[in-house]
């Protein structure tokens, strides 16, 4: 694993989850997931799963840049690397925090 990606792959996946779940959000708000004959609650648990899901991948994360095999032998990079892991952690919980608090569709 290079260095670039030991220090880019956690909060890439944080985007990526965000987009998917705040994309899925809007799906379930249109017309179309209505169409299909499922409720606005089926959706709230996809979206709570989908959140829970990406969680799980940060924590992981932390947990693979923590063995040897992935970890860099540059003590600056490993340092960098894991403190961008948690900062990912933390805006993955902060971003998902409204869908399980605040009403799903205005």
């Amino acid at each position: 694993m290079t260095d670039m990606l030991r220090i880019s792959i956690p909060l890439t996946v944080w985007i990526a989850a965000f987009s998917a779940v705040y994309g899925l959000q809007g799906i379930i708000c249109s017309d179309l997931w209505r169409t299909a004959g499922l409720t606005t609650g089926q959706g709230r648990i996809a979206l709570i799963v989908l959140g829970v899901a990406a969680v799980a991948l940060q924590v992981a994360m932390q947990v693979l840049l923590r063995r040897p095999r992935f970890a860099s032998p540059l003590p600056w990079v490993q340092r960098v690397a894991t403190i961008l892991a948690y900062v990912a952690l933390v805006a993955t919980l902060w971003s998902f925090l409204p869908v399980v608090s605040t009403s799903l569709c205005l």
